[in-house]
């Protein structure tokens, strides 16, 4: 039986590599998309909207659906769904059913993310979730990280290659789902506590974070080909030392958030993050930019890994709910992120960093916002913020 849990536990750490995976496992291929489907760079660019567009959408209401017809029963579905999806872009004969199938693969994902972390919460004692969630947080990046890499390994042999791992890795998942129940009736999981003040401060939270240090590596990117002129094989390395930063040290981070509380813990990261992107802005030296930016990597990922703390201890009768809403306003803010800020780096990049920058300020602002919590054992094990109906 312990072995068992230990499995189910480790099953749910790995299904945290599956969304970011899908979803970037496309950027090393898209010149061969192009070629294989006769279209354009834009059209085979589409492949990322149509998967992260129905993943924001569907984050919402996501959670609360899994936990009203129980978590076991909705990812498993959601799996098997990802799977199909994923053999779908496999063996797609036209752009029109590729883009259908990334359509799929985001969607089923949005089930399947939110609900792998309320599973957590609910098996691992409350003093030691924080270091829980880093854990699922380091394969999240460890996914995003990979991504590219077996992406275009399978590019140089055929493009098609690359979806029948996560396919395959889907189908693994399905034996070791995360625990929960359908819950009719009287027990079915609270909606109006999504509104609570608190939670919605959270959100904001996130949204403004995604908006701001942790969704700027395009930017990063941007910086290193046309301000310093690194290749794109060197940026890529690059971009990669800010993935793997995260992968590194989110195990412990998650320790720190247990230790400190996701509040403090989140602003500290808040602080840390907005600090060094401003420096990253003032900085011509790719040795250091490629430092910095592995220090925003682990600053970034202390922020992520207090809101998803702070959130599946929120609403401990709709983890998965509180979970997913505060997952879709961040990516709510990916989406803002390239609006923001693009135009004002080709005139003024250490500008354009620094008013990144600042906006960690309105997440420590936000954090505070949620109001004081008691006690550190208070925050820590979520009793103190169960918001009901």
């Amino acid at each position: 039986m312990e072995d068992r849990g230990l499995l189910a536990r480790n099953a749910m750490y790995v299904g945290g590599a599956i969304g970011p995976f899908g979803a970037s496992i496309v950027v090393p291929m898209l010149p061969e998309l192009r070629n294989s489907f006769s279209a354009s760079s834009e059209q085979v660019a589409g492949s990322l909207t149509a998967y992260f567009i129905p993943f924001a959408v569907l984050l919402v209401v996501s959670g609360t659906i899994g936990e009203r017809f129980g978590r076991r029963r909705v990812v498993r579905v959601s799996l098997v769904t990802y799977a199909i999806s994923s053999l779908a872009c496999a063996v797609a004969p036209g752009l029109g059913l590729f883009l259908a199938a990334r359509v799929a693969q985001g969607a089923s994902n949005a089930f399947i993310t939110p609900l792998l972390l309320a599973g957590l919460a609910d098996i691992h004692p409350p003093d030691r979730l924080g270091r829980a969630v880093g854990i699922y947080g380091s394969f999240q990046a460890g996914g995003q990280v990979l991504a590219p890499v077996v992406g275009g390994l399978a590019a140089e042999v055929d493009w098609r290659l690359g979806f029948i791992l996560p396919a395959a890795l889907a189908l693994l998942l399905w034996f070791t789902p995360p625990p929960g129940e359908p819950r009719p009736g009287t027990d079915r999981p609270p909606v109006a506590a999504l509104f609570h003040r608190r939670l919605l401060m959270l959100g904001l939270a996130s949204l403004a974070s995604g908006a701001g240090v942790i969704g700027i590596g395009y930017l990063v990117a941007l910086y290193s080909r046309d301000t310093l002129g690194v290749s794109p094989a060197g940026t890529g390395l690059l971009l990669m030392a800010g993935g793997g930063a995260g992968v590194v040290a989110s195990p412990f981070l998650g320790s720190l958030v247990d230790r400190l509380g996701g509040r403090r813990a989140g602003a500290i990261g808040a602080v840390a993050a907005g600090t060094v992107v401003v420096l990253l802005g003032q900085t011509r030296s790719v040795a250091l930019v490629t430092l910095l930016w592995a220090g925003v990597g682990a600053s970034a990922g202390l922020i992520r890994i207090s809101q998803q703390r702070l959130a599946v201890g929120l609403v401990p009768r709709n983890r998965g709910g509180a979970v997913s809403s505060v997952l879709s306003l961040r990516f709510a803010g990916h989406a803002m992120s390239p609006i923001l800020w693009t135009s004002l780096l080709a005139r003024d990049p250490g500008v354009d960093f620094l008013a990144v920058g600042l906006t960690a300020v309105l997440v420590v602002v936000l954090f505070g916002a949620m109001g004081p919590v008691g006690n550190l054992s208070e925050e820590q094990s979520g009793e103190g913020f169960e918001l009901t109906d």
